[in-house]
């Protein structure tokens, strides 16, 4: 019988993206956290268990020592969702298996790699489940598996789903796992679960196989975040459910009160948090139940922190394909829903609640509190050319009612097993794929970029940018968040740090900028001429005729006032 205190375990985190989880750095998800704790509480020391990225054991070849000595090596990733990804890169099935032949002890894998791997992370693909070479593959939660497997003396388990209970135990316990992420602690957002599963049955969707939805106590999930906050964690994100709305209810109708509690207790435990954002929000219950819906929002937008975006399941405003796939909304109420988000959380800070939603002339220089984004997926049974007309049409008016979106995801369908779609698999979105790519440039070019004019005008100052690679003679870098921006400064500035930036200039789905505040007599030319109403040749009379005083008459044409210091 092996001893748990003197077991060493080994966690790699390979990232996960479902459709209600993500921890793609700088995210991490719960998975590697509550893994841990499930070991600790099975007996298993703090100072035996090693965590590692991935992307870490990419760039430092002597840390798959630590995958090749451990008594137990456990890896959890999987995507069931694909994305584009600027922090990490989730790990490859090639990759996985390598982890596995790599380990001399005995091997669990677990996460939503459960539900099939393809040939690559990427959509339109058909998923197959493959345990990787793996001694378990736990078909359920990876959490309770490691906590039985190790009660077991490494002999085996049953696949089971953890309780609540166990979960509370669990989710304080593993919160020591952060500290040893390589972005801990000012680069690191935790997600967080208030529950799993859903109640509806959307065709291509793998959350329903965690069954209906269990809620967390307040208690639970404030305790979870004391816990993460007294590792040093400062940004949280309650993306870990398929309805922020739903909590504390009947799984249906939303519960103002609860949703109050859960968001205060949040800010009591945590009083110096620095990202307080959220994920899935179901437009279908906005509609249904708008008056409850209007006070929740109104909740989240009060406790939130600017930037915040609720994304909404659309999938398609094709009625047909809302027919043959379980959809939940219609075109019309998913808008309805848009409105009614605007109309509660779509104010910035420094203006008044009753000021949204707020954008144009006049409006404070900072993001929205909340806004909604709108997830969109191809491939879907019954997708037809007129699919693509519906979609567009919905999106422009959006755009033309005068309302804000905070994003757009667009997406291939990836088939899993156990899904309807596994039938249909990703044939109909690989036939489609040329139709697909144009209309995906259409709506960056035609919604995304004046929309996001709307939502981050010229002046806007995005406060702690994160910068994170050099590209093209300039330096990238984004806010911790939901869906955060990418922006671009110029020059090559060092990697690591962070800075307030105020908004130059728009793409389809990132933006240019500069320091905020600029200060004039030490801005390079690069910066000046980055300014709108600035050109060189203004730009270079103001780097002559330095050093300056006053800023009225540097650039009469220039909003000068929105970047430019003289200290």
């Amino acid at each position: 019988m092996t001893d748990p205190a003197t077991l060493s375990v080994t966690l790699v985190d390979g990232y996960v993206d479902e459709p209600a989880h993500f921890g793609v750095p700088p995210y991490i998800s719960t998975y590697p956290r509550y893994t841990a704790g499930a070991l600790v509480d099975a007996g298993v020391s703090e100072s035996q268990i090693t965590y590692h990225t991935i992307d870490e054991l990419r760039d430092e070849k002597s840390k798959w020592r630590d995958v090749e000595d451990a008594d137990l090596f456990i890896y959890v990733g999987g995507m069931t969702v694909p994305g584009s990804y600027v922090g990490g890169t989730p790990a490859e099935p090639d990759e996985v298996r390598e982890l596995a032949w790599t380990a001399d002890g005995t091997t669990l894998m677990g996460g939503p790699v459960r539900f099939g791997v393809g040939e690559e992370n990427a959509g339109a693909q058909n998923m197959e489940r493959d345990d990787l070479d793996f001694d378990y593959l736990a078909m359920a939660d990876v959490e309770a598996a490691a906590y039985d497997l190790v009660h077991g003396g490494l002999e085996g388990f049953e696949d089971r789903y953890r309780s609540n209970e166990e979960l509370a135990r669990w989710a304080a316990d593993g919160a020591f796992v952060i500290e040893q992420h390589p972005n801990h602690p000012d680069y690191l957002i935790c997600e967080m679960e208030t529950s799993r599963g859903c109640a509806y049955r959307c065709s291509f969707c793998t959350e329903p196989m965690y069954g209906d939805p269990a809620f967390r106590s307040v208690d639970a999930v404030t305790g979870e975040i004391e816990a993460l906050y007294d590792r040093g964690a400062r940004h949280f994100r309650l993306g870990r459910q398929a309805d922020i709305l739903a909590y504390g209810g009947d799984g249906e109708a939303p519960n103002p009160d609860a949703l109050h509690d859960l968001y205060s207790g949040i800010r009591e435990v945590a009083p110096d948090l620095e990202t307080l954002h959220l994920d899935n929000m179901n437009p279908v219950t906005i509609v249904d139940y708008p008056e409850q819906s209007r006070e929740a929002i109104r909740t989240i937008a009060k406790y939130n922190t600017a930037g915040d975006t609720a994304a909404f399941g659309l999938e398609s405003a094709d009625p047909l394909v809302q027919e043959k796939n379980n959809l939940l909304v219609t075109a019309d109420e998913c808008l309805e829903a848009v409105r009614i988000v605007n109309e509660e959380g779509g104010w910035r800070p420094g203006e008044s609640p009753e000021d949204a939603p707020s954008f144009g002339e006049g409006s404070a220089n900072r993001l929205p509190k909340l806004l909604p984004g709108i997830n969109l997926v191809h491939g879907l049974m019954g997708e037809r050319p007129e699919t693509y007309e519906h979609n567009k049409q919905f999106l422009r008016r959006v755009l033309d009612e005068g309302l804000m979106i905070r994003r757009i995801n667009i997406r291939q369908v990836m088939a899993f097993e156990g899904t309807e779609m596994a039938e249909t698999g990703a044939d109909i979105a690989k036939a489609h794929k040329q139709n697909f790519n144009a209309y995906k440039q259409e709506v960056r070019e035609q919604i995304d970029n004046p929309m996001l004019k709307r939502v981050a005008p010229v002046g806007t100052v995005l406060p702690d940018v994160h910068l994170e690679y050099h590209q093209d003679g300039r330096t990238f870098g984004r806010q911790l968040g939901t869906y955060s921006l990418l922006i671009a400064v110029p020059g090559e500035r060092e990697l690591g740090q962070s800075m307030d930036v105020a908004i130059t200039g728009h793409g389809y789905r990132s933006v240019t900028g500069v320091p905020h505040p600029l200060d004039v007599n030490e801005a390079s030319m690069d910066e000046l001429t980055a300014i709108p109403g600035i050109g060189d040749g203004t730009a270079g009379n103001i780097v002559v005729d330095r050093p300056h005083s006053e800023l009225d008459a540097l650039a009469p044409e220039a909003p000068t006032d929105d970047f430019f210091s003289a200290d």
